[in-house]
């Protein structure tokens, strides 16, 4: 354990910094009754205002608050580096919890709250490593664009979508991102941690299925009936077994977790090698392929009445290369009286584990954890930085560095009951955030 005296004041500051942000309701329940962000970025601003950092606040709605802010590099002939966070944070509800989730408890090591792996954490971190940046008087190589946005856990449309699309000139000359859900760490054994990089995402197609019938009585024979024909595609679509398919991403992430456990990967049975990450399963599993999960019906109004019309949600995940294969599929499953509407549709995104942030990345792991071995991995859920930083061509990573104790059921700490994040943890990152934006 690093004594108090030995710490750097980004350190120091870190954990207080995320307790300030936690205890700070920012609840996005996804139709607008929530808090919003504004006392959050409150926060933010007050916190870079104390050391002389000028922002930009965005209100994209009343409420809904985005902070921006730039840090001139020493060297104008390089492309920018955004960094970026939420604000806002999903729903607890505080009967489940062992803890008040936005009282920001600290306890056994460990910072307990709503936000405090998604994503308040790396907020704080950006904020501590910020201000010691602005304290020293040390620039980085090249401009770094800092971003604390709001609505990232409800599409992000008062947040990045708004900024992307209203104040572009905000992101000027940026090429790259780092953002969440990456930088984490896998214990192999006390000789070799992987951390996981994400550098790919599926993609989203929530898909309203509707068929239309004859209306009539429910006593009387009828041929046509909707509820029967939407129920046959929902049927056939969620019974449906996706092959497995491999993107270079998964295929190299299952390459390298066999070769440092010492297995061999067998594209047949990839089982052995997914054993052995434990509860980061959840996060990988659902990446070598794709997967259609039905989620609502609808039809009718009266037990006696054959209604006209049926639908149903599905709720569907395609692999980054293999969007067009993932509805011609669904097309041929979904039958001739059965057609499909978009709710919600967005790209898949994949970039290569190679270029020199990665290998500054890298660099940066390794000088704060010697075992350190980075791989790339792909998240099935989805990002600012796929959403709409995509839009600008900015290419992105799911980089947060936390070197977790081994054991830690990270996976369970995203959106689950009693998130938490060890102190530890933060300190480490900071160091690691430290190194990568002074040097890149």
């Amino acid at each position: 354990m690093t004594s108090a005296e030995s710490l750097t004041p980004a350190e120091r500051e870190v954990a207080d910094l995320c307790v300030e942000l936690i205890r700070v309701d920012s609840s996005n329940y996804g139709d607008g009754s929530g808090p919003g962000e504004r006392a959050a970025a409150e926060v933010v601003m007050a916190r870079l205002a104390e050391v002389g950092i000028e922002a930009t606040y965005v209100e994209s709605e009343p409420g809904r608050g985005n902070v921006v802010t730039r840090v001139e590099g020493t060297d104008p002939s390089l492309p920018a580096l955004l960094v970026h966070g939420h604000l806002d944070v999903v729903p607890a509800n505080a009967a489940d919890w062992s803890v008040d989730p936005f009282a920001g408890e600290v306890r056994d090591g460990y910072i307990w709250g709503r936000g405090a792996v998604d994503m308040k954490d790396m907020d704080a971190m950006m904020l501590a490593v910020l201000r010691q940046l602005k304290r020293e008087g040390r620039r980085p190589r090249r401009d770094l664009v800092f971003a604390w946005v709001a609505d990232e856990e409800a599409g992000g449309v008062y947040g990045a979508k708004h900024l992307t699309a209203h104040h572009p000139e905000l992101f000027e000359g940026v090429t790259e991102a780092i953002s969440e859900v990456g930088g984490y760490s896998l214990e192999v054994d006390p000789s070799l941690r992987l951390y996981l990089i994400e550098t790919a995402q599926k993609g989203l197609a929530w898909m309203k299925l509707i068929a239309d019938g004859t209306a009539g009585h429910g006593s009387m024979l009828n041929g046509d009936n909707a509820v029967t024909e939407v129920a046959r595609a929902v049927a056939r679509i969620g019974e449906h077994d996706w092959p497995l398919t491999y993107t270079p991403t998964v295929r190299t992430f299952l390459t390298e977790v066999a070769d440092a456990f010492g297995i061999p990967f067998d594209e047949d049975d990839p089982q052995p090698v997914l054993d052995r990450i434990g509860p980061l399963v959840r996060f990988v599993g659902a990446t070598l392929r794709h997967t259609t999960n039905p989620t609502q019906l609808t039809a009718g109004y009266k037990s006696n009445v054959i209604p006209g019309q049926a639908s149903a949600v599905i709720d569907g995940r395609f692999l980054p290369g293999f969007e067009e294969d993932f509805f011609k599929t669904i097309d041929s499953l979904l039958g001739p009286k059965v057609r499909r509407e978009f709710i919600h549709h967005d790209i898949a995104l994949e970039t290569s584990f190679d270029g020199a942030l990665v290998e500054s990345m890298i660099a940066a792991l390794k000088a704060e954890d010697p075992t350190a071995r980075a791989i790339p991995y792909c998240m099935s859920g989805g990002t600012d930085n796929k959403t709409f930083f995509a839009d600008l061509e900015v290419r992105g990573f799911g980089f947060v560095p936390l070197r977790l104790p081994a054991g830690m059921d990270f996976a369970a700490m995203f959106h689950g009951v009693d998130e938490r994040v060890p102190v530890e943890a933060l300190q480490f990152g900071v160091r690691v955030l430290d190194r990568l934006l002074l040097n890149y």
